[in-house]
């Protein structure tokens, strides 16, 4: 290997270590749940998934708030509390 593919190898690795650099936009994703598998997608601060709490209830469904706190270090605050009358964003660990 070359020092400049250790070099952005290294730099790689630090930037992995510090999530707080990264914010998301938008993404799809596909979440294995306990009964079937749903589509969620986020753009913006605007989620939606395909499973039938959220087509009911059109407020953030489990798998939402699953990837909420999964992904709280690179999402905004209004991105961490879309859709939910409950938050992982102020909730102690």
């Amino acid at each position: 290997m070359n020092s400049s593919t250790i070099s952005k190898v290294e730099k790689a690795r630090r930037y992995a270590s510090e999530p707080e650099r990264v914010r998301f936009e938008q993404f799809q994703v596909t979440f294995r749940g306990s009964n079937d598998t749903h589509t969620v997608r986020m753009d913006g601060a605007d989620f939606t998934c395909n499973c039938h709490y959220f087509q009911a209830h059109d407020e953030a469904c489990a798998h939402i708030m699953a990837l909420q706190r999964l992904l709280a270090t690179m999402m905004t605050e209004d991105q961490q509390t879309a859709g939910a009358h409950f938050s992982f964003a102020n909730a102690v660990s």
